[in-house]
């Protein structure tokens, strides 16, 4: 299933493109709200952290704007340059969690709808007896 998945996300067809729009759109609140009251939290109990991982920074510069304990959102207002790791990796995570459904849908749509036919045309064999033919013609 692994294997699949992989060759699931570095395969560019377009209909596997239009579904994963529609269900990503679908599922992103479902998902969003998964990733930022289930799972985060649980990552950042585990790693040290507060309860809100989406809010861990470093800053790069501008480091006498920012108080210690001041929020994401406090430090890009008060105009430090800051790398936002914690929103970064959240958002790894709400994509694979996406990802993962859509290969689901897919997978099983795969399963339900029949291949199409193979296109079907004159075999060597028939294009051989209308080359015969026409030259006994001639």
């Amino acid at each position: 299933m692994l294997s699949e998945f992989k060759a699931f996300i570095a395969r560019g067809n377009v209909l596997d493109l239009a579904v994963g729009v529609i269900i990503g759109a679908a599922f992103g609140k479902i998902v969003t709200s998964l990733t930022d009251d289930l799972i985060m939290p649980f990552i950042s109990l585990i790693t040290g952290g507060g309860t809100d991982f989406s809010a861990k920074y470093i800053v790069l510069g501008g480091a006498e704007k920012v108080q210690a304990g001041m929020s994401l959102a406090a430090a890009k207002a008060a105009g430090a340059n800051v790398l936002a790791w914690g929103s970064f990796i959240t958002a790894i995570i709400n994509f694979l969690i996406l990802a993962f459904v859509i290969f689901l849908i897919v997978r099983q749509a795969n399963k339900i709808m029949p291949p199409p036919p193979a296109a079907t045309g004159p075999t060597a064999v028939d294009l051989l007896a209308e080359i015969r033919d026409e030259l006994k013609k001639k």
